[in-house]
C-alpha cells in the first residue's frame, strides 16, 4: 500500500509540473497569434544609444544585459541586418542598444554621457509611414525564443506572397509587447556607419585577392608591372658597389678594370700597327731617295764623258 501512494505521489508531481511548463509556455505566447499587416509605424522618429556587433545573432544577449542595465527603464531595440538564412552566421551584422528619446522629446544630457561612457554611440532613425509590422508577447525570457521562431517565418511568408521589400528588420521591447518592425521606406537611414565599413572592407579584401599575385604585385595592371620591374632594376642598381672616384687605385669594380685593360691593350695593339705602317713607309721612301741618287750620278757621268769625247 505504502508503494502504490508513493507512485501516485510521484506521477501527480510529475503531472503538476508538466502543467506548470504547458502554463508557462501559454503565457509566454506559446499559443499567441500573430498578425502581420502592413501600414504606419507604432513608432515616431527616435535618438538611440547602440553597440554595433558581428556574428551570429545567438549571441546578442549580453548586449542587450548591458543596455538594460544602464537604463532598466527604456525600451530596448535591436536592429538586424542580414538574413540569417542566406548569410553565414559570422558575417551577420547587427546592432543592440536603448530608445533614449521618441518624437519631439530630447534626451538628457547625463543619459547620453553615461551611455557614451560604456561605449555606446548615438544615432537617430527617421518616422516611417510604410512598415511591415507585428506584435508579440513579452512577458517572460521565453517569449524571445517563441518569438523568433513563430514570429519571422510569418512575416516572411507574408512578404513574399505579396511581393515585398522591408528591411531591416527591428525589435523594440516596450512593457508587455514585443514590436518587429520592417521599414518599406527610407530604409538606407536605419543603416548605422558601422554596417558601411563592414560592406567596404570584404569588397577591398577580394579586389586586393583579385588583382595582386603571390609577390603582392598588381598582375592585372601593366603600370604596377612597370613599376616592380623599374623598382627591381633600381634595386639591382643600387645593389653595386657605390660609385668612387677613378682617380683612387684599387677602388674601382673588377667589372671596370677589365674594361680598362682591354681598352689599353686595343690602344696599344693599335699604336703598334700605327708605329709599324710608319716604319714601314719611312723605309720605302728612303729606298726610292737612294735609286733616284744613283741615277741622278749615272746621268752626270754620262754627259762628263760626252764632252771629253769632243
Amino acid at each position: 500500500m505504502s508503494d502504490f501512494l508513493l507512485l501516485a505521489l510521484i506521477l501527480l508531481l510529475l503531472l503538476t509540473l508538466l502543467l506548470s511548463l504547458l502554463g508557462f509556455a501559454l503565457y509566454s505566447g506559446l499559443c499567441a497569434k500573430v498578425n502581420v499587416r502592413t501600414g504606419s509605424s507604432p513608432i515616431r522618429n527616435i535618438i538611440l544609444a547602440y553597440k554595433f556587433k558581428q556574428g551570429p545573432y545567438k549571441d546578442c544577449g549580453s548586449l542587450f544585459t548591458e543596455s538594460c542595465s544602464i537604463g532598466p527603464k527604456l525600451s530596448c531595440i535591436a536592429v538586424y541586418y542580414d538574413d540569417p538564412n542566406q548569410v553565414p552566421p559570422a558575417k551577420c551584422r547587427y546592432i543592440v542598444g536603448s530608445i533614449l528619446s521618441e518624437g519631439e522629446e530630447k534626451p538628457s544630457e547625463e543619459l547620453v554621457l553615461l551611455y557614451q561612457k560604456y561605449g555606446f554611440k548615438i544615432f537617430s532613425f527617421p518616422e516611417v509611414t510604410h512598415v511591415v509590422m507585428t506584435t508579440f508577447p513579452f512577458t517572460t525570457f521565453l517569449s524571445i525564443f517563441l518569438a523568433v521562431y513563430r514570429v519571422y517565418p510569418t512575416i516572411y511568408s507574408y512578404i513574399k506572397e505579396r511581393k515585398l521589400c522591408a528591411h531591416p528588420w527591428m525589435e523594440i521591447y516596450r512593457g508587455d509587447l514585443i514590436y518587429f518592425i520592417g521599414p518599406l521606406a527610407k530604409q538606407g537611414d536605419f543603416y548605422v556607419p558601422e554596417v558601411e565599413e563592414a560592406n567596404r572592407k570584404p569588397e577591398e579584401d577580394d579586389t586586393e585577392d583579385r588583382h595582386t599575385d603571390i609577390t603582392g604585385a598588381d598582375s592585372s595592371s601593366d603600370t604596377a608591372s612597370t613599376y616592380t620591374q623599374e623598382a627591381a632594376t633600381e634595386s639591382r642598381e643600387t645593389s653595386v658597389t657605390p660609385s668612387l672616384p677613378p682617380s683612387l687605385p684599387g677602388l674601382v669594380p673588377e667589372e671596370d678594370n677589365g674594361q680598362d685593360q682591354r681598352s689599353r691593350s686595343t690602344e696599344s695593339s693599335s699604336s703598334s700597327s700605327f708605329e709599324e705602317l710608319n716604319l714601314e713607309g719611312s723605309e720605302e721612301m728612303e729606298k726610292s731617295e737612294v735609286t733616284q741618287l744613283e741615277a741622278g750620278v749615272g746621268k752626270d757621268q754620262e754627259a762628263a764623258s760626252q764632252k771629253t769625247s769632243e
